[in-house]
């Protein structure tokens, strides 16, 4: 097991122990309520990245507003009903369709549904616990429990009171595998593209051989269905003459369908053209009423032929023309989407796998004027990935365009992120609303709680249980079924006398998820004080295609029952893309198993990397790499500084709360200042939600504390004894570790808490966020460090193009500010920069001391087009600038020229290259801020100072081979040359201050181990 897998399990099993997760919760008791919702998933599934994203930025939000001083309650919820149980089941059965789940039996297909919910029930449990989630998953809401339905009927019969539920018939989205409708919100979610036929039929004008009226449509399967031509009213049409034949169709489009060698024989209104009879391409129907032109304002001239074929099965507006204009209402195809036994030829057969052999038919008939393949989004099942149908059907639907002001009202007061969400995707939806199709025809899901007397259609809508109790016929018993068949058993008797049976429906499953700030705690049955401190939300989080899933049903249902809003601000998050940026999918083979990733990684990088990457609302591109960074960046850099101030603190046995403070040092005061300065940003980051701001600012932080702080006081933990310069270092490291495993615990819980349990010895999830104690931040020094470190970074940027070793010391350095950038003040760190950078001197200038020489050229593309036939003379001026001048324009990045002609010419920096070049023995780099010159020369001195260097290094790889403890001094032999031997006494103080060493003998032993030193064999033994 690795190091991160066992550290990982190790907190999980005290965190289980300690039941440090209630703690939380209990310790916030009476303190201000954060109200967080659990989306609730699918347990019939496996999760997968987005679920790791998800559940991530849940866990990151609840932890950090517990430190933050709130209470926030975290209750697992399981979406237990719908269509993708029920094909589950039916895959498990080997059946398929209505008529095999009605043979096999109801009851018995309900009970295999109950028993398949909870298949990796175990899985995800393992899975949340692995990831470091949060979440109440012992005592979770379940959309199948009666008390949950119980809610979601109280709801119902409440939307019914109101007269916002009503049955009706109409058009709507209709999948034939799962032999159901869908809503609208349904629908939006499943769009793919695809490539499908599209046909011109001619519809043959009555009265005529050769006349015929153009029509378009995109699903040519509707064709056996038609019973209409529909043409704008105030629209020009045409009847143009092409060969033998003649044509009606919108005079904007004659040019693009008849091309060529066509005459146009009479321009008319489209009023004109209504009540024109015609035959239809296909007499599979007959209809009394039908097969004539009829106005409609839907029609267009900007696709098509302006003449728009009607079939009123098959399309809202289709239906509402047909109903208009009172002709027949005809219906050609199957619950399972086949053609009925009228169409002879195709029936039994899918419609949508019926357009060619369509085309086909109308070819033979000559009714084909022409077809095409295009390519265009089209819906599909979110459940089976089914091609969708619009069918005309009875149905129940809750008329949410009455609310439809409020809901925007509504939601107008939520703060969403990303905030475009608001009025752009999830407004646009809201605008573009329409009434709820709320019922299925299907078995696993809460039924619809409407009674229908079969005498006066008298609605009785109970609220619960009680109610179903009184109003029933008989006694039910005590453990009675909220499911089908049960409820399907139970009647009621009407006033009127009559028999009152249920309506065969269960509900839409978006309408279970969109009640659960509610049925969670069985409102209004129970728990009336807790729905008050737990309404509305604070926040819900989920992924960007629940703007039209759960986002919409808790905005729907809350504005429905309350008139409220459910939430006060929504996270929607993007989509987990591949490194590619492809769309993750096991069939493709990129889909990241979280799980494995946890395995590999562990969950703190797996969770750093999901939040840090990149903003949560976008897109991200993820792969393995993006997690190992993180644990290797992130993880890996608290880990080993934790690791190092352990090891010392145990040598010295340094107890913070026995052990004075010390002295601090201008590095000591230096990293507490950027320590509160980062818990002052990071906190105001989260405040604002954003999380990969923060993640950075500690990211950065941790990388200085390693690459900086501690390598530059490594020093002080290596000496002998404890002074207070010493006791100084710790307290300060204390203080950094203890604060940084705080300002990281939401991000990542693990390694958090296993640094603050050493150091501290309570949980981080038990503490508060950090505050910053601004009277330890200092700006100036802050920024007199930033300078430092850029000048470090310069100068090793310059050994590295020039090829000389970091170990290799230089006799001096000289800095010098870019542009009006003070450099009065830095000499304070000389010190550090001359150690950092192995230089014998620094010296800060405020000018280049004539070390290096600018050269100003005219840079043509841009000069060039500005000056015209001048450009030559400028250039000329240019070259022969002098030192006075040229220094003038680095300055002002500005120079005036007056030319023979006497016109003035302005030069700007942007007119200008500078050619930089340092003189010989000098290398040279620039930054921001710094332009920096390193004496490159190397003297016999200098060159036998970095053979000892290196030396150094040699032992210390040595004691590492023989794992040595740190603090441990030995005895050091070595055999070399004479030469060698010369160079290494002469530093032998060098030797004893670098190396923890009791002493140094020159001379052959047993057992030595052999180094090659710049060249030079050394042999070395260690006793």
């Amino acid at each position: 097991m690795s190091d991160v897998k066992e550290r990982e399990l190790r907190v999980r099993q005290v965190w289980e122990k300690e039941k440090t997760f209630q703690k939380s919760i209990d310790q916030r008791e009476g303190k201000e309520t954060y109200v967080f919702y659990e989306g609730p998933p699918t347990a019939n599934g496996l999760p997968h990245a987005g679920h790791a994203l998800g559940r991530t930025m849940k866990d990151f939000v609840a932890r950090y507003k517990t430190m933050s001083g709130y209470q926030v309650l975290r209750k697992a919820g399981w979406d237990t009903h719908g269509l993708p149980v029920e094909l589950e089941v039916e895959k498990q059965l080997n059946i398929r369709g209505k008529d095999e789940i009605e043979k096999y039996g109801v009851e018995n297909f309900i009970k295999k549904c109950k028993e398949s919910v909870f298949t990796y029930e175990k899985e995800w449990r393992q899975f949340t616990e692995a990831l470091g989630y949060w979440v109440d998953m012992d005592d979770p809401y379940v959309t199948l429990d009666n008390p949950y339905i119980e809610s979601v009927w109280n709801i119902l019969a409440t939307i019914h009171q109101k007269d916002l539920l009503y049955k009706g018939h109409r058009v709507v989205p209709y999948c034939p595998n799962c032999e159901t409708s869908l809503s609208s919100h349904e629908v939006a979610q499943g769009y793919a593209d695809v490539k499908d036929l599209s046909a011109t039929a001619k519809f043959l004008v009555q009265g005529t051989e050769n006349e015929f009226l153009l029509g378009w449509t995109t699903t040519p399967w509707t064709l056996p269905a038609n019973v209409a031509i529909a043409v704008h009213p105030d629209m020009n049409y045409v009847k143009a003459k092409k060969g033998q034949e003649v044509y009606t169709v919108a005079e904007g489009l004659v040019e693009k369908l008849l091309k060529t060698d066509y005459e146009v024989l009479e321009v008319i209104k489209g009023a004109m053209l209504v009540g024109t009879k015609y035959d239809p391409p296909f007499n599979f129907i007959k209809v009394e009423k039908g097969h004539e032109v009829v106005a409609a304002d839907f029609v267009t001239d900007k696709s098509g032929t302006g003449l728009v074929h009607i079939a009123p099965a098959y399309g809202e507006d289709d239906y509402n023309v047909i109903k208009e204009n009172g002709f027949d209402f005809v219906h050609v195809v199957n619950s399972k989407g086949q053609y009925k036994q009228e169409i002879t030829p195709l029936v039994g057969k899918f419609v949508k796998d019926c357009d060619v052999e369509i085309v086909k038919m109308l070819a033979q008939n000559n009714r084909l004027f022409d077809k095409e393949r295009y390519e265009h989004s089209y819906p599909h099942c979110w459940r089976c990935d089914s091609p969708l149908l619009y069918y005309a059907m009875e149905g129940w639907f809750i008329e949410t365009t009455k609310v439809k002001e409020k809901m925007l009202v509504n939601n107008q007061t939520v703060e969403w992120f990303p905030g475009h969400m608001k009025d752009g995707r999830f407004g646009n939806f809201l605008e573009n609303m329409v009434d709820w199709n709320i019922g299925r025809n299907r078995y696993w899901g809460t039924p619809l709680n409407v009674w229908l007397c079969e005498s006066c259609e008298e609605q009785v809508a109970p609220h619960s249980l009680n109610e179903l109790r009184e109003h029933a016929n008989e006694e039910l018993p005590e453990d009675f079924e909220l499911h089908k068949p049960f409820v399907d058993e139970v009647t009621f008797t009407c006033s009127c006398g009559g028999t009152m049976k249920r309506t065969n429906e269960v509900i839409d499953v978006w309408f279970d998820s969109g009640s659960m700030p509610f049925a969670q705690y069985h409102y209004p049955f129970e728990n009336q004080k807790k729905v008050k401190t737990q309404y509305p939300a604070d926040v819900v989080i989920e992924g960007v295609d629940q703007t039209r899933g759960w986002f919409y049903s808790l905005l729907a249902v809350s504005t429905l029952f309350t008139g409220e809003a459910p939430y006060k601000r929504v996270l929607s998050l993007g989509h987990i893309l591949d490194e590619n940026g492809q769309k993750m999918s096991k069939s493709k083979g990129n889909a990241l198993n979280p799980v494995e990733l946890i395995e590999e990684f562990g969950a703190d990088a797996l969770r750093w990397a999901l939040l840090g990457d990149s903003a949560p609302w976008n897109n991200k591109r993820f792969s393995k790499k993006t997690v190992s960074q993180a644990k290797s960046k992130v993880i890996d850099t608290l880990t080993n500084v934790h690791s190092f101030y352990s090891m010392y603190a145990k040598i010295d046995q340094f107890d913070v709360n026995q052990t004075n403070k010390g002295t601090k040092t201008r590095m000591d005061e230096w990293v507490l200042s950027r320590l509160n300065t980062v818990i002052e940003e990071v906190t105001k980051s989260l405040d604002a939600y954003d999380v990969t701001k923060g993640a950075r600012l500690i990211a950065a932080f941790l990388d200085e504390v390693s690459n900086w702080y501690i390598r530059r006081s490594r020093q002080r933990f290596w000496s002998s004894g404890m002074n207070d310069d010493k006791k100084a270092a710790f307290h300060t490291l204390y203080e950094v570790l203890t604060k940084t495993a705080q300002l990281m615990a939401p991000f990542a819980p693990f390694i958090s808490e296993e640094v603050y349990l050493d150091l501290v010895g309570d949980s981080v999830h038990l503490s508060d966020f950090p505050k910053p104690e601004l009277s330890l931040i200092n700006e100036q020094l802050e920024e007199k460090m930033q300078a430092i470190l850029q000048v470090v970074e310069l100068t090793r940027s310059i050994r590295n193009a020039v090829g000389i070793k970091t170990k290799q010391p230089l006799s001096q350095l000289t800095v010098f500010p870019v542009g009006a950038v003070e450099v009065s003040g830095l000499d304070k760190y000389d010190s550090i920069v001359a150690d950092e950078t192995n230089v014998k001197k620094v010296h800060f200038a405020t000018g280049d001391s004539g070390l290096v020489t600018n050269e100003l050229k005219l840079n043509f593309p841009v000069a060039g087009p500005k000056l015209g036939k001048a450009v030559g003379e400028v250039q000329k001026y240019v070259a022969q600038l002098s030192e006075e001048e040229t220094s003038h324009f680095l300055e002002e990045n500005e120079l005036e020229l007056t030319l023979k002609d006497g016109v003035k010419v302005q030069l700007t920096k942007e007119d200008i290259l500078i050619e930089t070049s340092a003189k010989l023995g000098y290398a040279f780099a620039e930054g921001d801020s710094f332009r920096v010159l390193l004496h490159t020369e190397i003297t016999e001195e200098l060159k036998e100072e970095g053979f000892v260097r290196e030396f150094v290094r040699a032992v210390q790889m040595y004691r590492k081979q023989l794992n040595l403890p740190v603090e441990l001094r030995v005895e050091l032999s070595i055999e070399a040359s004479e030469h060698v031997q010369m160079t290494l006494k002469k530093f032998e103080a060098f030797l004893h201050e670098n190396l923890i060493i009791k002493s140094i003998t020159f001379e052959r032993c047993e057992e030595m181990e052999t180094f090659t030193v710049e060249g030079e064999e050394v042999c070395l033994r260690i006793k």
